[in-house]
C-alpha cells in the first residue's frame, strides 16, 4: 500500500494524513469548493478538486472519487466518518475497481446497518437486548400489543435510523398509534425505509460505546469503553474513556459481548460496538458503527495506540499488533466537542468566520481539529470546529485540566461549545459520575442559565454602572452641599 485517497475532509482528513506520513504513505485529498483553502488540502502529497461546495456535489459523489483514485494510481481508500464511510455500495464498486477500502466488507456494513438484522443476528451469541421486538412492525395494533406487553414507557425507532431520526417516545397506550406514524414518515423522507421496530424505554440510560478491532486472521479484540452519555439531540458532545461506573469485571463482559458483536458479522477492522446502560448496570445492545468514531481519540489516549494505524495495517492483510491481554488502559482521556453551535439556543448552528483562533498548548492537551484564524465554518458540513482532548493520571486531573484548556481556547467571531463543555465539567452530575443521556434536559434546559464569559460580562458591566452611579452619587452631593452654603 504506497498511495491512500482519503475520501472525506476537515479534521478527521488531517489526522489520517499525520499517520500515512509516519507510515511513508503517499496522501490524496479531495476538495470542494468550500474546502479549498482548508489545511488538510495543502498537507496533503496530492490534491484534487472534486466538484461544489454541497456534499451530494462533491463528496458524496461515488464514481468521481472512484475515477480520481484509478487516475492516480490509488492503492486504497479512507473513508473517515460520516460521507461515505458506511455505504456498502460504495465499497461493492471499490472491491470491483480493485481498490481496498481502509473498513470492513460491503456485507458487514449492511448487516450492521439496519437495527433489526443486526439484532437477529447478535441473539445468536446470546448478546443482551432490549426487551421488545426484533423485527419490523407495520400494523399498529400489532405495535400496542408488544408495548402493552414490554410495559410503558415504549421507544418507536427506525430500523434504518440514527441520530435521533425516526424515533418516538411513548408513554400511553392512546398515543401510540399517532407517534408511530410519524415515526414511520420521519423515517421514510430520512432514510427512504420507514420499518420501524417497538422495544422498551431503558429509565436513566447511559450511553457505552465499545471500540472492537477485528483482522482477517480470526482475531478479535476490544480497547476498552467510551462513555458518551452527554449529548445534545441524541448526538453526542462530551466523550471520556474509561467511563466512570463501570468494574473491571463489568468492562470484561461488555468487552467479550462487544466482541461477539464482531464475530456475528465476520468483521475486520475497526468497529464500535454501542451499548445501552441502565441504571442497576444491566447493559443491552444498541448498534454496531462499522467505521472509525468521531471520538476515537480518547481512546487512542488511554492505550497509546494509534487507531488508523491499525486500520491500515488490516487492510494490508495483518495480523492484530496486540493481543487482547496486551491492552491496558492508563490514565484518563476527556474529549469536548468544539461546534460552531449557540448552546442557549438550542444548539443552533452559529456560522462565521474564525476572527481569532488561538488553542492552548499544553502537553496534556490535544486538538484534532479543520481550521485556521481567519477561515470561514462552511454551512455545507457538520459545524465541527475541533476536537479538544486533555489526559490525566485519574478523572479528577483530566476534569480539571479540561477546564484549563477551555479557559485557554481562545475563539472569537461565532458562538461556540466550549462554554457549555465548561459547564458540564463544573456540574456536580458530572465530576460525581451519576448522569445519563438526559443531562442536558435536566440540566441544562433553563433558557437563563449564562455561559461562563456572559456572567463575566455582566459582572463587569454590573461593576462599571456602580462605579458610575457611585461618582455620580458623590458629584450629587457635592453639588447640593455647595448650593446649601450659598
Amino acid at each position: 500500500m504506497k498511495k491512500v485517497l482519503i475520501a472525506n475532509r476537515g479534521e478527521i482528513a488531517r489526522r489520517v494524513i499525520r499517520t500515512l506520513r509516519r507510515m511513508n504513505i503517499k496522501s490524496v485529498a479531495i476538495y470542494s469548493d468550500a474546502d479549498k483553502n482548508a489545511p488538510f488540502v495543502f498537507e496533503a502529497d496530492e490534491a484534487l478538486h472534486i466538484g461544489p461546495s454541497p456534499s451530494a456535489e462533491s463528496y458524496l459523489v461515488q464514481d468521481r472519487i472512484i475515477d480520481v483514485a484509478q487516475k492516480l494510481g490509488v492503492d486504497a481508500i479512507h473513508p473517515g466518518y460520516g460521507f461515505l464511510s458506511e455505504n456498502a455500495d460504495f465499497a461493492d464498486k471499490l472491491k470491483k475497481a480493485g481498490i481496498t477500502l481502509i473498513g470492513p466488507s460491503s456485507d458487514a456494513m449492511r448487516v450492521m446497518g439496519d437495527k433489526l438484522s443486526a439484532k437477529q443476528r447478535v441473539k445468536t451469541y446470546n448478546v443482551p437486548l432490549v426487551p421488545g421486538i426484533d423485527e419490523a412492525v407495520s400494523d399498529a395494533q400489532k405495535a400496542k400489543d408488544i408495548a402493552v406487553e414490554i410495559g410503558f414507557p415504549v421507544l418507536i425507532k427506525a430500523s434504518a435510523g440514527g441520530g435521533g431520526k425516526g424515533m418516538r417516545l411513548v408513554e400511553r397506550l392512546e398515543d401510540l398509534e399517532e407517534q408511530m406514524q410519524l415515526a414511520q414518515s420521519e423515517a421514510r423522507s430520512s432514510f427512504g425505509d420507514d420499518a420501524v421496530f417497538v422495544e422498551k424505554f431503558v429509565t436513566k440510560p447511559r450511553h457505552i460505546e465499545i471500540q472492537i478491532f477485528a483482522d482477517n486472521h480470526g482475531n478479535v479484540v476490544h480497547l476498552f469503553e467510551r462513555e458518551c452519555s452527554i449529548q445534545r439531540r441524541h448526538q453526542k458532545v462530551v466523550e471520556e474513556a474509561p467511563s466512570a461506573v463501570l468494574t473491571p469485571e463489568l468492562r470484561e463482559k461488555m468487552g467479550q459481548a462487544a466482541c461477539d458483536v464482531a464475530r456475528a458479522c465476520d468483521y475486520a477492522g475497526a468497529g464500535t460496538v454501542e451499548f445501552l446502560l441502565d441504571a442497576d448496570l444491566n447493559f443491552y445492545f444498541l448498534e454496531m458503527n462499522t467505521r472509525l468514531q468521531v471520538e476515537h481519540p480518547v481512546t487512542e489516549e488511554i492505550t497509546g495506540l494509534d487507531l488508523v494505524e491499525w486500520q491500515i495495517r488490516v487492510a494490508r492483510g495483518e495480523e492484530l499488533p496486540k493481543k487482547q491481554e496486551e491492552l491496558a488502559i492508563k490514565g484518563h482521556a476527556i474529549e469536548v466537542r468544539v461546534y460552531a453551535e449557540d448552546a442557549l439556543n438550542n444548539f443552533t448552528p452559529d456560522i462565521g468566520t474564525l476572527k481569532r483562533y488561538r488553542k492552548p498548548t499544553d502537553s496534556y492537551v490535544r486538538i484534532d481539529d479543520a481550521f485556521e484564524e481567519g477561515m470561514e465554518i462552511p454551512i455545507y458540513y457538520d459545524p465541527m470546529i475541533a476536537k479538544l482532548v486533555t489526559v490525566g493520571k485519574d478523572r479528577m486531573e483530566a476534569i480539571e485540566r479540561m477546564i484549563e484548556a477551555i479557559d485557554n481556547y481562545q475563539i472569537s467571531g461565532l458562538k461556540t461549545t466550549l462554554d457549555f463543555g465548561k459547564f458540564v465539567m463544573k456540574h456536580e452530575a458530572f465530576r460525581s459520575g451519576d448522569f445519563d443521556t438526559n443531562f442536558v434536559k435536566h440540566y441544562f434546559s433553563d433558557p437563563l442559565i449564562m455561559t461562563t464569559s456572559q456572567k463575566e460580562e455582566e459582572r463587569v458591566l454590573l461593576a462599571s454602572i456602580d462605579q458610575i452611579w457611585n461618582r455620580l452619587s458623590q458629584e450629587q452631593s457635592k453639588e447640593f452641599a455647595s448650593k446649601e452654603m450659598r
